[in-house]
């Protein structure tokens, strides 16, 4: 095989380079042809349309590969549709004599890191047709194009494949967590309860003025948020409040082993909890459970992790903009409480259990790792045979 290099337009029809119409032409009613601006509106496999556009000014047929020019450069993908692209986009329209289209497809996904090294610009980096039409890329015979092609296709499929067997194992390991947490838990679930409020101090926090700047500095005392709470040991914070907020404000300095829930919080973070391992102050969305004697700290969050649902279902429908949980709810939920030592032997086996769940998640997320960079290896392995060869 001789490595024979062509300019891409040399095996092109053409290579159109996207200019955006007139804002007034854009529609969200499927008037005209969907219109794509840039990577962002990439699909998984092929552009998802975000508006379409009843004027176009430049199109991109069916079977193009579309190629992201500016901010950021080098992405590429296929048209699924004839569609209007704007100026963030080029379409390049491969000549079916002289180019098979995935042979060149996976060409310039090797070549993304050049073309992103050729983008210039102040405000953001861009490339034009000049770069485009210049490019240098391997031109063997057709049929060499489409045996190679097709090899590296069917490869990078397996990949994929791989990848997604990575993704459903870890999602398997996650619903092992929450078994785990049942079958050690569910055991209690007829033994007799306690509401939180009437057997252990509970508190909130608030969130010093910001416009005194002598609360937040110097930085001297944890201070935990919503978003910080997250099924995790907390050993440290995003912010900090000085010891003179501690004094002035409606703040608790709370001792190492409290249990704190989430209150509030867009998403999944409504009726997280974690254990805090730091004295540190709390923010007015966050619920304290400060340490007592009838609940060990970390059987009383593996059980507030098992119960997460529960209490996310109790501040539903109850009006409003937001389903938050609050005081009241949370002082009112109930916990079993058997003897500390029955306690202590549930966390030990519970926490043995997680960890090797743990070990196995980091071992695939480490096969996941790896497999994310062998579509690149392969690829730079691909051709750089066909330059060598």
């Amino acid at each position: 095989m001789s490595a024979i290099t062509k300019k891409l337009i040399e095996v092109c029809e053409d290579i159109v380079m996207g200019q955006s119409p007139e804002s007034s032409s854009y529609n969200s009613f499927g008037i005209g042809l969907p219109f794509f601006q840039g990577k962002t509106e990439f699909g998984k496999h092929y552009p998802v349309p975000v508006k379409w556009c009843s004027s176009p000014k430049k199109i991109a047929k069916d079977g193009d590969i579309l190629m992201s020019v500016r901010a950021p450069v080098g992405a590429t993908n296929i048209a699924n549709q004839e569609c209007c692209i704007g100026r963030g986009l080029a379409a390049i329209r491969v000549n079916p004599e002289k180019m098979d289209r995935d042979f060149l497809l996976l060409q310039l996904k090797h070549l993304e890191k050049a073309l992103i090294k050729k983008g210039t610009g102040s405000t953001f980096e861009a490339i034009g047709s000049d770069v485009l039409y210049d490019l240098e890329v391997f031109a063997p015979d057709l049929e060499i194009q489409q045996s190679i092609g097709k090899e590296l296709v069917n490869q990078l499929s397996e990949i994929e494949k791989a990848r997604e067997a990575t993704e459903i194992i870890n999602q398997d390991i996650k619903r092992l967590k929450h078994l785990a947490l049942h079958d050690f838990l569910s055991e209690f679930n007829k033994a007799e309860k306690f509401k939180l409020g009437a057997k252990a101090v509970t508190t909130s926090g608030s969130t010093p003025s910001r416009g005194q700047k002598d609360y937040w500095q110097p930085a001297e005392i944890p201070w935990i948020k919503t978003g910080e709470i997250a099924f995790a040991p907390i050993t440290k914070s995003e912010e900090y409040v000085s010891a003179k907020a501690l004094k002035e404000c409606s703040l608790k300095l709370l001792p190492v082993n409290t249990v704190l829930i989430a209150m509030y919080g867009q998403g999944k973070t409504r009726g997280q909890s974690a254990i805090l391992k730091v004295p540190a102050t709390i923010n007015q969305a966050c619920f304290a459970i400060l340490p007592n004697e009838t609940w060990d700290a970390e059987f009383l969050q593996l059980w507030l992790m098992y119960s997460y649902q529960d209490m996310r279902n109790m501040s539903e429908n109850r009006g409003g903009n937001q389903a938050n949980l609050n005081g009241d709810l949370l002082n009112s939920f109930e916990v079993p409480a058997p003897p500390i030592e029955v306690q202590r032997e549930v966390v030990k086996n519970i926490n043995a259990a997680l960890t090797e769940l743990e070990t196995m998640k980091a071992s695939w997320q480490n096969t996941a790792e790896e497999i994310k960079t062998l579509p690149n290896r392969l690829l730079a392995q691909a051709f750089n045979e066909i330059k060598n060869d």
